[in-house]
C-alpha cells in the first residue's frame, strides 16, 4: 500500500510508567521494553504500525531528552531530527506545539496522527482502516478528531466521551460530535455510562490537519502556541535544541485534552474497536496476555505453578520461579527487585514507588 507523503505521526514516548514498577523504571520505562514478550518493545511495535500510513521519516518521537539514546537505539532507522527531546515534561499540549511547527516548517499541508508510544493494538489491519478514515474525514473537515473505544466494563481508570448519535459524515457512520469529556469517574458514574451507550473510552489517539490544530492553539492556548511560534526558522536547524529548552522553561504544564478538545466546539470521535489497551496498569497487561488453565499470565520460561490462580508473573526469561498458593496476585521481578502485590491493589504501587525511592534511594526506581 502506498503511504501519502503528507501524513505524518507524532509518537508520544517521555512518560516514566511507574505503574509497571519494577519492571518500567525512570532508567528503562516501559515503551522500551519489550512487555509482552514477543520479541519488540512497545516502541518499536507503535512505530513499525506506523509505518503502513506514513513515510518513516515522517514519524517523530517526542520524549525526554535523557532518553534519546534508547530511541535512537531501538529505533536505528530515524534520524536525529526526528527525536524531538523535551528537557522537561509539560504533559501533552506543548509536545504538540512543538511537533506542529517542526512540521510547519517543511510541509504545511501535513495531516498529523497523535499516539502514545506504550498502548497495545491488537487488530492492527482495523486500526488503519479506522485512521485513514479519520485522515480522510480531517483532510475534507476542519475537524479535530479523536478515537473512542466501545466500553466492555466500567472501568475507572479511563477518560470518557460523550457523543451526540447523529450522523453527521456519510462516508464513516461511526464518527460523532463529541457532546461532553470526563476524566477518570467514579465506578457508580462508570457503570451509569456504560448503560447510557453513548460513552466511549478516551484512547488519547488524536487526527487532524496541521492547520486545524494550529488554528485550535491559536484560539484555546494562545500563550502557549505564541511560545513555539517564536522558533519559526529555528526548527531544523542548530538553534533547535536551545531554543526549545528556554520555551519549556517559560511554558506552562497542560494536556492537549483540557487544554484544547474540552473547549472546542470542532471535536469529533471516531467509535472504534481495534483490541485496544492502553496498557496503563499489570492488571491491564493481565487482561490481554494469554492465560492457562488456572487464569494465570505468565512471562518467563521456568516458572512451576502450584495451587495458584488469577496470577499474573513476569520474571526474567530463564529464571526458576516457584509459585505455590497464590490467588490474584502481581509476581513481578527485575533487575535486583521482586515485587509481590494483590492484583485488586495495584493502584498501590505508584506509592511503594514513593516509599522505596524515600527509604532506599533512586538505583531501585
Amino acid at each position: 500500500m502506498e503511504v501519502n507523503q503528507n501524513n505524518y505521526c507524532v509518537i508520544m514516548a517521555g512518560g516514566i510508567g511507574s505503574r509497571f514498577w519494577p519492571m518500567s523504571k525512570t532508567s528503562n520505562p516501559k515503551q522500551f521494553i519489550d512487555i509482552l514478550g514477543t520479541g519488540s518493545t512497545l516502541i518499536q511495535q507503535t512505530f513499525n504500525r506506523f509505518l503502513k500510513i506514513c513515510p518513516s521519516e515522517n514519524i517523530l518521537i517526542v520524549t525526554n531528552q535523557i532518553y534519546k539514546e534508547l530511541v535512537m537505539e531501538q529505533l536505528p532507522n530515524i534520524s536525529e531530527n526526528q527525536v524531538l527531546c523535551e528537557p522537561i515534561g509539560r504533559n501533552t499540549a506543548p509536545c504538540i506545539a512543538y511537533a506542529n511547527y517542526k512540521i510547519l516548517e517543511t510541509n504545511p499541508d501535513a495531516k498529523i496522527i497523535v499516539a502514545p508510544s506504550d498502548h497495545i493494538i491488537l487488530k492492527e489491519n482495523e486500526f488503519i482502516s479506522t485512521l485513514l478514515s479519520a485522515l480522510k474525514a480531517s483532510t475534507e473537515n476542519d475537524w479535530l478528531i479523536t478515537l473512542g473505544i466501545r466500553p466492555s466494563r466500567p472501568d475507572t481508570g479511563y477518560g470518557y466521551i460523550q457523543y451526540i448519535d447523529k450522523e453527521i459524515y456519510k462516508t464513516d457512520n461511526r464518527l460523532k460530535r463529541v457532546k461532553t469529556f470526563t476524566e477518570k469517574p467514579a465506578l457508580e458514574k462508570a457503570k451509569m455510562f456504560l448503560e447510557s451507550g453513548d460513552y466511549l473510552w478516551n484512547a488519547g489517539i488524536f487526527i487532524w490537519s496541521l492547520a486545524s490544530i494550529n488554528k485550535a492553539f491559536e484560539m484555546y492556548l494562545p500563550n502557549v502556541n505564541s511560545l513555539f511560534k517564536k522558533g519559526i526558522g529555528h526548527y531544523n536547524t542548530a538553534d533547535e535544541t536551545s531554543f526549545i529548552n528556554e520555551t519549556y522553561a517559560s511554558c506552562q504544564n497542560i494536556s492537549i485534552d483540557y487544554g484544547v478538545m474540552e473547549k472546542a466546539d470542532n471535536v469529533y470521535v471516531l467509535a472504534s474497536d481495534f483490541g485496544w489497551s492502553d496498557l496503563g496498569t499489570w492488571g491491564s497487561l493481565f487482561d490481554v496476555r494469554e492465560r492457562d488453565q488456572n487464569n494465570n499470565a505468565i512471562i518467563g520460561n521456568n516458572v512451576m505453578i502450584y495451587d495458584t490462580k488469577n496470577c499474573i508473573v513476569h520474571v526474567p526469561k530463564d529464571k526458576l520461579v516457584v509459585l505455590q498458593g497464590l490467588d490474584d496476585f502481581i509476581v513481578v521481578e527485575n533487575d535486583g527487585v521482586l515485587l509481590i502485590c494483590k492484583k485488586n491493589e495495584e493502584q498501590q504501587i505508584k506509592q511503594f514507588v514513593t516509599d522505596v525511592k524515600e527509604q532506599k534511594g533512586n538505583q531501585y526506581i
